[in-house]
């Protein structure tokens, strides 16, 4: 059976001999005894009594520090006040005239034992009011955020969802309540393709914070698929012991879609949906450094300008000039494998990456199929359009030195102007 534990605060021995004796057949168990506010105070830190039975006239200030104050506000210990009958009446007109605050110099067992059972009865229901009142602004300020938080208990199970968690998972409180996080949240990491475990049980054996996966994705109860970021956190209670979970989380499809968008625009052309120059370049870089582990590996490089786009421009308008462009990205396109690269390098100048070609046959071929798919007839807002282009080719077993991007475009782009000066519509080979 629990004992509760009595702190008697009292500068008359046999008085206080007579109330530890009271005490102690009321069944509470006495502590400490002390006979001066200031030892109180240490007693208190080092014992936790459950309740101070102090002299009133012990409990003032003590070098500016009130004895009682301490007690009561920075313990959280209560106080019950030992008085005569004339001071009872000065209790009157301050603080301590709170009911059940006090006990008269002489008393009796009961009053004795009615007076601190009171008192423990007043704290317990302050803090119980305080806990409640707590909680409930705690669940204001979680409800009020603007991202999902789900709270578990120490074997993850879900204890609360607010209101973005609702939204965000298609699961109501009311149905999540108890279930495994797992259950409600469920997560996979895109990058590697597997199912999340239960983040919560994670953190409170690790014991520390969590982030969620870069490429996290939530599975909603009527199975939409939708971008999370943000953490998992231990709760601790005030003595560090984790008592559960707190998932705070937020729908970022929206940011991916952005990031994506951005990375989109940074490496392809915004008109032709082609790979810009960053990212030929980027990929004409890496197939040098592959054909320079492989004797055998060869490349080679198309840089195209088209003849006559000016007078296309001129006569029938930017707009017009746009979607010929457009076109001619798709049919350069076609004549490619899968693994090569057609990029916009700027205006009406395209570059073409051939990787891993038998010789330089295959860049000529590819070449020629470029030449007649550009000779077909385009309707354009009904008007019939058709062009050539000059194209420079280099490989790279012309040079077999070849170490960067530019030298290698720098040769391609020589041997096409050789070829405008050859008089249009064909191709010709750096050497």
């Amino acid at each position: 059976m629990f004992t509760r534990k009595i702190l008697v605060v009292e500068d008359e021995k046999i008085l206080a001999s007579n109330i530890i004796s009271s005490l102690q057949k009321l069944g509470y168990y006495v502590s400490e005894i002390t006979n001066s506010g200031e030892e109180a105070i240490k007693k208190v830190a080092e014992t936790h009594p459950n309740l101070v039975l102090i002299n009133i006239c012990l409990a003032g200030e003590i070098d500016g520090i009130d004895v009682a104050d301490i007690i009561q506000n920075h313990f959280h210990v209560p106080v019950v006040y030992l008085t005569e009958y004339s001071e009872s009446k000065k209790l009157q007109k301050n603080q301590l005239s709170e009911p059940f605050s006090y006990i008269v110099k002489p008393f009796i067992e009961s009053d004795l034992h009615f007076a601190i059972e009171m008192s423990l009865h007043k704290h317990q229901s302050k803090k119980m009011l305080m806990l409640h009142e707590e909680k409930e602004r705690l669940r204001a300020i979680i409800n009020s955020m603007g991202c999902g938080v789900i709270v578990t208990s120490a074997n993850g199970c879900i204890q609360m969802m607010n209101p973005i968690a609702e939204l965000i998972t298609g699961w109501k409180q009311s149905e999540a309540l108890g279930k495994n996080l797992v259950e409600v949240v469920k997560l996979v990491d895109k990058d590697i393709g597997e199912t999340i475990g239960n983040l919560a049980t994670y953190v409170i054996e690790a014991g520390e914070v969590v982030n969620l996966p870069e490429n996290c994705i939530l599975i909603t109860k009527d199975g939409k698929e939708i971008a999370l970021g943000d953490n998992v956190a231990p709760i601790r209670d005030q003595n560090g012991h984790i008592t559960g979970a707190v998932l705070v989380f937020q729908d970022i499809t929206k940011r991916k879609q952005t990031e994506a968008q951005l990375i989109h625009n940074a490496f392809y052309d915004g008109m032709t949906a082609l790979p810009n120059r960053v990212l030929f370049l980027d990929r004409l870089r890496q197939t040098i450094e592959r054909s320079k582990r492989k004797s055998d590996y060869y490349f080679a490089v198309l840089f195209l300008d088209l003849d006559g786009f000016k007078e296309i421009n001129d006569r029938f308008g930017h707009g017009i000039g746009d979607d010929f462009l457009v076109a001619i990205a798709r049919r350069l396109e076609s004549c490619l494998r899968g693994w090569d690269t057609v990029a916009r390098f700027g205006g009406d100048e395209f570059t073409i990456l051939l990787e891993d070609i038998k010789d330089i046959t295959d860049a000529t071929n590819v070449a020629k199929r470029i030449q007649d798919s550009l000779g077909l007839t385009l309707n354009l807002n009904g008007y019939q359009l058709s062009t050539t282009a000059s194209i420079g080719i280099t490989w790279n077993f012309s040079n077999s030195n070849y170490d960067e991007p530019a030298t290698v475009l720098r040769d391609a782009d020589i041997a096409m102007y050789r070829a405008k000066r050859q008089g249009k519509a064909t191709y010709t080979i750096f050497s």
